[in-house]
């Protein structure tokens, strides 16, 4: 399943989090695959496309990045998948 993850950068700081990423990699658990990231302008958020079917993943990289960032994470669905799902109703 996809999911759109949010990223609010606590204080502003993309520097410690960049720090750590150089530094310790993404962290993440086995089965929680990265897919593609953008920052926004200001550099105050990250927006992450992930791919995971057991949620409980996200819960154990979240706990290792929570004192940095705080997260939305929202299942999503392609666009062309939801309009052939609506296009059969």
């Amino acid at each position: 399943m996809l999911f759109m993850v949010v990223e609010r950068f606590r204080n502003q700081d993309a520097r410690s989090i960049y720090r750590r990423l150089r530094d310790q990699g993404r962290m993440m658990p086995d089965g929680l695959k990265f897919v593609s990231s953008s920052v926004s302008a200001d550099v105050s958020r990250c927006f992450q496309l992930m791919e995971c079917d057991d949620v409980t993943l996200f819960q154990r990289w979240v706990a290792e990045w929570s004192d940095l960032m705080e997260f939305e994470i929202v299942p999503v669905v392609a666009g062309k998948d939801t309009g052939a799902a609506l296009a059969s109703t």
